[in-house]
């Protein structure tokens, strides 16, 4: 799958800390078979990525459509479509489907959302599915 993650309160806090197995989670899906995708409403974070040690793990880095998402993919020349979004913003979910994500906005050492979320990417992949509090299915083509 073509896996889309959000940056700012997603991936990092506040103060530009990962969140904890975010590391973990990246290497799983890579093992797995996944394509890892970075994308941001505040514009490119190809210097974030490199800066937490992520670069190695991730496939393209995008601006994000934060507004009429499909016409956003091709104006930000998004390619590939993807097949899983997580954000801490419903609403793009809810478009493209995938997992809803609490908002990390302090360094937490706590903070167990990744591997929650790598559990509910798992389910989904076994069986279209997911019972994370967070996950919207994709939507049915019209």
């Amino acid at each position: 799958m073509n896996i889309y993650f959000d940056v700012d309160y997603t991936l990092i806090a506040m103060d530009g800390s990962l969140r904890p197995g975010t590391t973990e989670v990246f290497e799983g899906l890579l093992k797995d078979g996944h394509f890892i995708y970075i994308w941001s409403g505040v514009g490119m974070r190809t210097d974030d990525i490199e800066r937490l040690g992520l670069s190695g793990f991730v496939s393209g880095i995008f601006v994000k459509p934060i507004t009429e998402y499909e016409v956003g993919l091709k104006r930000f020349s998004v390619s590939p479509r993807p097949d899983f979004v997580i954000d801490d913003h419903r609403e793009i979910v809810e478009v493209f489907g995938g997992v809803h994500i609490e908002p990390y906005y302090f360094r937490s050492a706590e903070d167990g959302q990744m591997p929650e979320l790598y559990d509910a990417i798992k389910d989904f992949v076994s069986t279209g599915k997911s019972d994370h509090r967070g996950f919207k299915p994709v939507p049915k083509e019209k």
